[in-house]
């Protein structure tokens, strides 16, 4: 592991990071919304080293990250002026967008789709080492297949050493949560993820957003993830976690009889609703957060989630978020980590 100094591509360990990426080797490195674990997105035999470092399906589509949007028309058929459009407002920052593959595009890369993933993060360590590799680096999160995302080289580490050459340590992650991506390739754009950018900002620079409904659903066998996480189970500790949804006093009391059966059981709680849980002493309480700040609650969501894996546990509840911000992000992203173990109240 070695930390970035200065954000600058002539920095020697960012000048390391990129010959081993021009080698066809693994790099870990920070963004602003989690660590990434970057390989060349133009060489198959990169794309085949992540999948085997993060035990990753390969039907699961990795993200083009570029450090400049002039690298972009040479990785798609066609740029057109909606997908401009959303470069001009939302990068360098965390947006994904999809778009019909060039030849340039192994199809490694891209989960064997006809379509790309692209992204321009705003890490200005993340940009400085895409400037020093020279060339697009594909890169899922820097984390075993399943598991939570890493926000922090400690996180990475856990997962990825001895499995990959490079870790770059940029400090923890600012947002905490993965990009949004949309798709372009649809004649309707349609959001695959949500993220920090949300539908209500994608409709004010596209107009008509759809939502795909695999956001609400697990894929049927055999359907093909149009973007990272949407297939298979993610971002969850090794504990089983059920999302409890409903009103506050009596999800506490469900999850208070829970916990009194016997096994251990600890609760992901919303800060104003912890004197609810005052009767269950027995009940390990773990703040989430408060509902009013979810861009706090986000940050902080897959270091909880990897806290969770310490603790000796037998089971784990957690309160649903409510809308607003990013709490659809969050829901996303606590709904795949308890794997459709969601009970209303």
């Amino acid at each position: 592991m070695k930390r970035i100094g200065a954000a600058e591509p002539k920095d020697p360990v960012l000048q390391e990071a990129g010959a081993l990426i021009r080698r066809g080797e693994l790099v870990a490195f920070p963004t602003e919304t989690v660590y990434g674990l970057g390989g060349n997105g133009l060489n198959p035999e990169a794309a085949r080293k992540i999948y085997e470092a993060k035990g990753r399906p390969s039907d699961n589509p990795l993200i083009l990250h570029v450090a400049e949007e002039a690298q972009i028309p040479e990785l798609v058929r066609e740029y057109p002026p909606r997908a401009r459009a959303l470069a001009q407002a939302f990068w360098p920052g965390p947006l994904t967008m999809i778009l019909p593959k060039s030849s340039r595009v192994p199809r490694e890369s891209t989960g064997g789709l006809d379509t790309v993933a692209l992204r321009m993060p705003s890490h200005e360590g993340a940009r400085a080492f895409l400037k020093a590799a020279a060339l697009p680096v594909a890169a899922p999160s820097a984390n075993r297949s399943g598991r939570p995302s890493p926000t922090e080289a400690a996180a990475v580490w856990e997962d990825m050493q001895g499995r990959i050459p490079l870790i770059l340590d940029g400090g923890p992650c600012e947002i905490g949560l993965e990009s949004t991506i949309v798709d372009l390739s649809v004649p309707v754009p349609t959001l695959l993820r949500p993220g920090f950018y949300g539908l209500k900002a994608l409709e004010e620079v596209l107009g008509l957003v759809a939502v795909d409904p695999a956001l609400f659903r697990e894929l049927e066998e055999g359907e093909a993830p149009k973007a990272p996480g949407m297939k298979y189970r993610h971002y969850a500790p090794q504990v089983p976690l059920t999302l409890v949804e409903g009103q506050d006093a009596p999800r506490a009391a469900y999850i208070m009889g829970q916990a009194a059966a016997g096994p251990r059981t600890a609760a992901l709680v919303h800060q104003e609703n912890l004197s609810l849980y005052r009767e269950a002493p027995q009940l390990l309480l773990i703040p989430l957060g408060s509902r009013s700040d979810s861009r706090e609650t986000a940050r902080r969501l897959f270091s909880l989630l990897r806290s969770l894996d310490k603790l000796a546990l037998d089971q784990v509840f957690c309160e649903s978020f409510p809308e607003g911000e990013l709490g659809e992000a969050v829901m996303n992203r606590l709904s795949r980590a308890a794997g459709g173990r969601i009970i209303n109240i």
